[in-house]
């Protein structure tokens, strides 16, 4: 819940807010490629110990996260999903994408395991070997083009309109140093 402060004004800890629809495409993504099906629970709770991602990024990296905790304290349940960072970050997902661990295990960004979720489904498009569900929109393709030097000097003898149109103008009447306002 956004915090108020009296000293600085402007809500403070305020997060974007979920996207119940886009957490939704996240699930129904992970059942695709996993082949399972996820039980009937809130988002949170079917992320929250890790074994879900461990088996996604398994599915496809295949041998990404060699252990995987299914029981035990939560400092085991939480290192399944310091597993998953890591595998995914090896996989290329960059690093401020990466949800912290407490913003899942605690609930405190879950905002922000969606956007993860889908920062690794946009970079499985960049993996040839996998053919399995895209998740969001498809990457643009590279469009590299080659121009020679003449068609990269071809516009230097141009006077680009946003320069102005200058015909006539002159300092005449711009005196401003030294004469007296008149009110």
């Amino acid at each position: 819940m956004p915090v108020y402060d009296e000293k600085t004004p402007g809500w403070l800890n305020s997060r974007p807010a979920r996207n119940k629809d886009q957490e939704k495409e996240v699930l129904d993504w992970i059942e695709a490629v996993t082949g399972e099906k996820l039980p009937a629970a809130p988002y949170e709770d079917v992320l929250k110990d890790g074994v879900v991602l461990c088996n996604l990024i398994n599915k496809i990296a295949p041998d990404s996260v060699k252990k995987i905790q299914t029981k035990g304290t939560n400092f085991q349940l939480m290192e399944n999903i310091q597993r998953f960072q890591a595998a995914i970050r090896k996989y290329g997902v960059p690093d401020e994408e990466i949800f912290q661990t407490a913003d899942l295990f605690e609930r405190r960004n879950i905002p922000q395991v969606t956007l993860c979720l889908y920062s690794l489904g946009r970079i499985t498009q960049k993996h040839p070997e996998y053919t399995g569900p895209r998740l969001g929109p498809k990457m643009a393709d590279e469009n590299k083009r080659e121009f020679t030097e003449e068609q990269l000097r071809a516009h230097e003898g141009q006077l680009n309109l946003q320069m102005g149109y200058n015909k006539g103008a002159s300092q005449s009447g711009h005196g401003g140093f030294g004469n007296t306002r008149h009110m």
